[in-house]
């Protein structure tokens, strides 16, 4: 039977009580700021993750800070001062914090008459961590404080071997975050925003049959043997081995993906991480070390990666103008399934339960 949703508008609320793209950000997680090879010694770089205006750096020891690009005293952007490997120094009146954890070290206006402790101040500083070549940076809940209890582990493409390539690939998105993520999950636009030769076509459209299962705070298509209408795929098939994939999506904004052939394998990690309320970014990092003697093979992949991603870009362009004009949108079953399994994730966890809209395993069909 089929399950229509109503989705109000850009970012109202949806009918029958689902919530539609409502641009909420979560906090208390890891997302990945920039790329950790633009941080160095010395020098700070500016970022800007779900609204807040942070300043990123790495320090002599090689580690790697973000603090609020703010300083606590009057309020001047701390990216406007000075960092020299170890202090961050405030341009307007010389104030100097350590940055990973925010401390005040110095106050210079400070006299042997005044009794202020400058230690006992902090500019606000955020975890930050590299893996994979990004610089993740955890956001806590607003209000938290400096006292955020344990924190989840920082998200990490995983790999089955010593030796293997990688890439990344990067794309701004004109779109608030939830349109950014059900447009990530969406199996059914591949034979026509993909369409290529090295890809699919219209013609190699069929029906298919997917296997989900709840995971914690996400769902997985459980491993199975990949769309044999995707070019990519097909070439693993020199390896003769039996290929399996499995695909997850864990809030608040990960899919990643492990493709296993015998001793061969493919990983990737995609995140699409809020910018602003209205706008968000879209990056990749995939390892594998399938064709790993294949010359240019990196070059190869990231050629395609590119079009590929730049593919889901211009659609979104182009929907950001529809979305101008507010208009109804609507979630239909089954290909729209995943999305609504996201959006009831996604409020589940908003409002602190801890419920989960699978309660076993669900099969699901669409043509693709």
């Amino acid at each position: 039977m089929n399950d229509l949703v109503i989705l109000a508008g850009a970012a109202g609320s949806a009918g029958a009580g689902v919530s539609g793209p409502t641009a909420d950000l979560i906090f208390g997680d890891w997302y990945p700021a920039l790329r950790a090879d633009v941080l160095r010694v010395g020098k700070m770089t500016k970022a800007l993750l779900l609204g807040i205006p942070m300043v990123l750096g790495r320090k002599n020891d090689g580690t790697l800070f973000a603090m609020r690009d703010l300083c606590p005293h009057r309020g001047i952007p701390l990216s406007a001062g000075w960092f020299d490997g170890e202090t961050v120094t405030c341009k307007y009146h010389g104030w100097q914090f350590e940055p990973c954890g925010g401390q005040c070290k110095e106050i210079p206006s400070l006299t042997t008459h005044d009794s202020l402790d400058a230690t006992k101040i902090y500019a606000v500083a955020y975890p930050c961590v590299e893996r994979d070549g990004y610089a993740w940076v955890y956001v806590p809940e607003p209000g938290t404080g400096r006292s955020m209890g344990e924190l989840p582990p920082v998200p990490e493409v995983p790999k089955f071997s010593a030796k293997y390539r990688s890439a990344h690939l990067v794309a701004d998105l004109p779109c608030n975050v939830d349109h950014g993520i059900i447009g990530l999950m969406d199996p059914a636009h591949g034979p026509f925003v993909h369409q290529s030769w090295w890809w699919r076509s219209k013609a190699s459209i069929h029906e298919k049959e997917k296997h989900f299962e709840p995971i914690p705070e996400g769902f997985r298509m459980s491993a199975h043997a990949p769309s044999g209408n995707s070019a990519p795929y097909k070439l693993l098939g020199v390896y003769g081995e039996p290929i399996v994939t499995t695909i997850d999506f864990v809030l608040p904004n990960r899919r990643s993906e492990t493709i296993r052939c015998g001793t061969k394998w493919f990983s990737s990690l995609t995140t699409v991480t809020p910018v602003t309320a209205s706008t968000c970014r879209i990056d990749v990092y995939a390892a594998w070390n399938i064709f790993y003697n294949v010359p240019f093979v990196t070059s190869i992949a990231t050629f395609f990666g590119a079009r590929f991603v730049a593919q889901d870009q211009q659609t979104m362009v182009e929907q950001a103008e529809g979305l101008r004009s507010n208009p109804a949108l609507m979630l239909i079953d089954d290909a729209d399934k995943p999305a609504k399994w996201y959006f009831a994730l996604k409020q589940a966890r908003l409002k602190g339960r801890k419920e989960h809209p699978l309660d076993g395993p669900v099969t699901l069909r669409w043509r693709s």
